[in-house]
């Protein structure tokens, strides 16, 4: 029982005795680093030598891609590495120090920035310690929010792929006193982006030599490739936009008589005008390129207000004053006959109309006939005989709604003769006078009414054509310039089958 106290006392005495040499250990290795150490001496044996760095990074999130300012912002963890000659000591002189942490401050560190920041600080890292290992490696992994420059390029925009780089060196320091060395950049604790898909991010070396110097100077060049996810941009910019072009093709639909075919032309061109504005918001001032979806809502607002301009034609045409003149023959020959034909378009009533006709001239053929070999009512005067009417009143009727019969009133009322005129009743001839001015008022509405009806019908006519005119000229586009995005199937078919 005594061997087993006398072991534990032992035991516990060996632990004491190991921990309280670690302070003092560590604080003598301190003191005989720190001693004659100086920050601002580069650690390297002689000073010819070259001292590599070697520079990767660790991607957590890509935070914000701001296209009119045209700034990328990321959250990296910068990773350095290089060996510092003056900081390395035995372990078995020092014991249970393995590493040492110092502050950045206290011991010599490459400047290394990043080039092409946009942060008003420029240097946006967290300053960290730098972990030391017996040997003398020392690594520095300083977290930041990084904001660099970046070319956006909106050509094809929503369906576009952006490359920016982040460019890192020595800010001082040239190649032949500090030489980089590129570490693989690191994704595995990458967190995804709710606007971009992380395509790739890749790596390279580059020196560059001015004429003032003779030494290059070298950077490392971190490309990041992002693809933009338009399942936003397709439901809230592509598919209004697709409809409301759409709409503008009823405008052709509408009839003339509603007058609303204006106002629904300058309301479509009014709502297009409103997206429009929405788009050039988050557009960069720029005019190296024009984004995809700008060319197609420019587009539709000029098919849109060519349509505002067939429809102001097709009232025009619709609403045309009879007493303006007739329709010109040229008109009437491509509208009416070549464009009504392939169109497969029938003025109203004109079957009606034929069969009409054709039943007037059997009519007049019969009332001919009756005239010689019937006994119509007559009237006698001074031996001679006067024949009032010699059709029927159904004759009458209908070949006095038919216009373009010459000589018409003649058959119906004809014009009294001078050996007539003397032997009629005044009543009877003052009745004669306004009969035919009856029958010339109907004739005359008859051929106002067929005038109207002509530009009614070639406004009816342009109507179609414009309508699959411009049908086609829509779907034409849409595919046209929508398609023309290089990376298109791709995007709809991730982000709107997945």
């Amino acid at each position: 029982m005594e061997l087993l106290h006398f072991a534990l006392v032992v035991a516990v005495t060996a632990c004491s005795v190991r921990v309280s040499h670690q302070g003092p250990s560590q604080r003598r290795l301190l003191n005989d680093l720190m001693n004659s150490y100086l920050p601002l001496e580069r650690p390297v044996q002689n000073d010819t030598q070259t001292l590599t760095v070697s520079l990767g990074l660790s991607l957590m999130q890509i935070m914000d891609v701001d296209e009119k300012n045209q700034v990328l912002t990321t959250n990296i963890w910068l990773q350095l590495f290089w060996n510092d000659i003056y900081l390395q000591w035995n372990p078995e002189e020092y014991p249970g120090v393995t590493h040492l942490r110092f502050p950045e401050n206290l011991i010599w560190k490459p400047d290394i920035l990043l080039y092409n920041s946009a942060d008003e600080r420029f240097d946006a890292t967290f300053h960290t310690n730098i972990l030391v290992n017996s040997s003398g490696g020392c690594s520095f992994i300083p977290p930041g929010i990084f904001k660099s420059t970046c070319n956006i390029d909106v050509r094809w925009f929503p369906f576009d792929v952006q490359k920016c780089e982040l460019k890192f060196g020595s800010w001082t320091y040239g190649g032949w006193s500090l030489d980089l060395k590129m570490v693989e950049p690191d994704i595995t604790g990458y967190i995804a982006n709710g606007e971009w898909d992380l395509v790739e991010i890749t790596g390279q070396k580059n020196e560059r030599s001015y004429e003032c110097c003779p030494e290059p100077y070298p950077d490392v060049t971190f490309t990041l490739v992002m693809r933009r996810r338009t399942l936003y941009y397709g439901l809230n910019l592509l598919i209004p936009c697709v409809l409301i072009s759409t709409l503008a093709l009823l405008v052709f639909l509408l009839p003339a008589d509603s007058g609303e075919k204006i106002s629904l032309g300058i309301t479509v061109l009014l709502s297009l005008t409103v997206f429009m504005l929405l788009v050039a918001e988050i557009m960069p001032a720029t005019s190296d390129s024009v984004p995809l979806i700008a060319q197609y809502f420019a587009t539709t607002m000029v098919i849109v207000g060519v349509s505002v301009i067939a429809t102001v034609l097709v009232l025009q045409y619709h609403h045309h004053d009879p007493n303006g003149g007739k329709m010109p023959k040229w008109t009437r020959v491509i509208l009416l006959n070549w464009c009504a034909w392939f169109l497969r378009m029938k003025r109203p009533g004109e079957d009606r109309v034929h069969s009409a006709c054709h039943d007037k001239a059997q009519r007049s053929s019969l009332s001919s006939m009756e005239l010689t070999a019937s006994t119509p009512a007559s009237h006698s005067t001074n031996g001679k005989t006067l024949y009032v009417g010699a059709t029927s009143p159904d004759s009458v009727a209908l070949c006095g709604r038919l216009p373009g019969r010459t000589g018409e009133e003649e058959i119906l009322l004809p014009k009294a003769q001078g050996s007539l005129v003397g032997g009629v009743e005044p009543e009877l001839a003052k009745i004669l006078e306004e009969v035919r001015y009856i029958a010339k008022r109907f004739h005359d509405q008859d051929e106002n009414e067929s005038v109207c009806s002509e530009w009614k019908f070639a406004a009816a006519v342009i109507d179609r054509l414009c309508l699959m005119t411009f049908s086609i000229f829509t779907i034409l586009c849409t595919i046209g310039i929508l398609m023309s995005a290089p990376n298109f199937v791709e995007a709809i078919s991730k982000d709107f089958f997945n």
